[in-house]
């Protein structure tokens, strides 16, 4: 695991080695353990190290054996055994035994399609001096990232966005679509980012750039499910089978390795298949009150036989990591989840250097519960077309809040303009009661059900739990799930790991069908099922919690207050409306309603601002 950085230019002329080394500075972080650059005339590549793999022999920009192909790496290949012995067959001549080196001549023998052989987490940009051309890509499902900008003088590019900002070239500039969608996802969507001009690469997805400037982008796979009719128990045994296989596959490591545990399923299957193959250490984190999580992750732990450590997050722990925290985001993200992850990841770098995690379980098999509304919904949706909206039109009249108003709403309302995925913040409406934009732009901008259209246009042939969970493998996945997981442990030098989000096993679920998903009033039932003998029975059909944090209630006191002289101080005038966010925070201090997310939501982004658009960071973003 590490960052790469990194410049093209489109002109004769040499990078400076001091503005590389400013990148890579900036990133020690995700690399602390060795750095390394290589430049000639128009193309500079720098990198941090994380010694993972082949400790003594990892040293990075790597090249081939004539030099002709460089390549700077973020990532694990965990199938890069496989590939080796294949590439040596093929004659290729090895000098390191990293998985890195596996990709140079993966590269060389295949050309662009070597990324459909990899079985991995990845950002990497190789530069093909033959050809005069950048290669970059990024995996399968975007747990790595890989940001650039691009104009016309210039490509930078690199793992994180404060690296592109440390080149001295980019100045900071808010894309305010980004703003007016962030409000609703509660974060940007991708390709874009909050900054203007900056860009991600999108998950499977590679892009070429040539010497005179020209870009091309392509995507090499897509997570479509493919449901198919086969027997219960057979999906069973290939869940059962594929998981374990992918446990194996991601504890390769030259380093400890340990394990997050919280109170569900998913990562105590990560766990316990760990188990099975070597003694391990657990992490887990919670909050005080009556869903403390690290309780049932102690008796789990205590289950499984593993070396368990837990830690309980203070109001006080929690807004104190606050700076630290949204300065490793890049960009806002309004998760409160992110920051108990910034803690958990704390606790097990103490220990560990890699760590497995139970993210993409959800997406995979069908966790989350919103996932159940179409079957909740179906008697209504069963309706002829006109009834459903005379429905419609007569529920809008019903008062806010009478029993059943929303079920009926939700229910003559069509899936593709219901559902954005798990996140749903801010409504149109609603922003334009708190954004300081021209009301024309929150008319023409590409608004977040326009963003979702382009993955309903290319799922009408799947039933709609199918269809929920496709939006979700392309916004909320990698846009907050990953984004946060990624940004959250390399805040702390430690290597996080998803075996859910491995691509043999995605060819399993993404073949079973909706009714094995989501059955006998539960979410992931097939994955219950494949579970049993492997998951403690008390953990089965635990509700899911995903790091519960008590925002609510912290923000009905004193914390409430602070938060608002904060976001008032952080320079965001120019885009939200003060007053607007004054009426929310004496709305939910007066108890008339839960106002929390939304407010944490703009305190996400004042936070943001002030570390990143303003010059009294300092001052402006002190601690509580």
């Amino acid at each position: 695991m590490c960052g790469i950085t990194g410049v093209m230019y489109f002109e004769d002329r040499e990078p400076s080695l001091s503005m590389l080394q400013n990148m890579t500075d900036v990133i020690h972080h995700r690399g602390p353990n060795d750095s390394g650059f290589w430049t000639e005339n128009r193309i500079g590549l720098g990198f941090r190290r994380l010694s993972i793999i082949d400790l003594a022999e990892g040293h990075q920009p790597l090249c081939n054996e004539d030099e002709s192909v460089w390549i700077i790496f973020n990532g694990e290949i965990y199938n890069y055994k496989a590939l080796r012995s294949m590439l040596l067959d093929r004659g290729h001549v090895f000098r390191t035994n990293s998985d890195t080196e596996v990709i140079v001549h993966l590269y060389e023998e295949f050309g662009e399609e070597c990324v459909k052989h990899l079985r991995g987490m990845f950002g990497f940009a190789i530069w093909d001096r033959r050809k005069k051309e950048l290669f970059a890509a990024r995996d399968h499902f975007g747990i790595k990232p890989f940001y650039y900008q691009m104009n016309d003088r210039q490509l930078l590019f690199g793992s994180e966005i404060k690296s592109l900002m440390a080149s001295g070239s980019i100045s900071p500039l808010i894309r305010t679509e980004s703003l007016m969608n962030y409000l609703t996802f509660q974060y940007v969507p991708e390709p874009n980012t909050m900054f203007q001009g900056v860009q991600k690469l999108p998950p499977a997805h590679y892009l070429k750039v040539t010497f005179d400037g020209t870009m091309s982008i392509h995507r090499y796979w897509d997570p479509m499910f493919q449901p198919e009719e086969r027997p219960f128990g057979e999906y069973v045994e290939q869940i059962r089978e594929t998981l374990k296989d992918s446990v194996v596959h991601h504890m390769v490591s030259d380093v400890e390795r340990g394990c997050f545990l919280s109170s569900g399923i998913d990562s105590t299957a990560i766990a316990a298949q760990m188990r099975q193959i070597e003694p391990i250490r657990t992490f887990s984190v919670g909050f005080e009150g009556p869903n403390n999580e690290t309780i049932i992750a102690q008796e789990t732990a205590k289950a499984l036989g593993t070396e368990h450590y837990s830690k309980i997050i203070t109001r006080e722990d929690f807004f104190n990591t606050l700076p630290k925290a949204v300065w490793h985001q890049d960009e806002p993200v309004a998760d409160p989840s992110a920051i108990a992850l910034y803690h958990v990841a704390q606790l097990a770098r103490e220990h560990v250097t890699v760590t497995l995690s139970g993210e993409g379980a959800d997406e995979l098999f069908g966790g989350y519960r919103i996932y159940r509304e179409p079957t909740s919904l179906a008697p209504l949706e069963g309706l002829p077309l006109p009834l459903r909206r005379l429905m419609h039109r007569m529920a809008l009249m019903l008062p806010q809040g009478m029993k059943g108003r929303n079920y009926i709403l939700r229910g003559t309302t069509p899936l593709e303009e219901r559902f954005l995925g798990n996140a749903k913040i801010f409504t149109e409406d609603m922003k334009a009661e708190v954004l300081r934009v021209d009301h024309d732009m929150l008319k023409r901008y590409q608004n977040p059900f326009q963003i979702a259209a382009q993955y309903y246009d290319k799922t009408k042939h799947l039933d709609p739990v199918s269809r929920m969970q496709y939006i979700d493998m392309n916004l909320w996945m990698p846009g907050d799930i990953l984004m946060k997981a990624d940004k959250m442990t390399m805040a702390h030098s430690l290597e996080l790991r998803v075996p859910f989000l491995d691509k043999e096993l995605f060819e399993v679920a993404r073949r079973i069908p909706a009714k094995y998903r989501i059955a006998e009033g539960t979410t992931k039932h097939i994955f219950r099922k494949a579970m049993e003998g492997v998951v403690p029975d008390f953990i089965m059909n635990r509700p899911k919690l995903g790091f519960p944090v008590p925002l609510r209630d912290w923000l009905k006191g004193p914390t409430g207050t602070t938060m608002v002289e904060q976001i008032k101080a952080s320079g965001i005038e120019d885009y939200i409306r003060l007053d607007a966010v004054e009426r929310m925070a004496k709305l939910h201090q007066d108890g008339q309603g839960d106002y929390a997310r939304r407010l944490w939501t703009i305190y996400m982004f004042a936070l943001w601002h002030a570390t990143y658009m303003e010059e009294t960071t300092q001052k402006k973003v002190a601690a509580f």
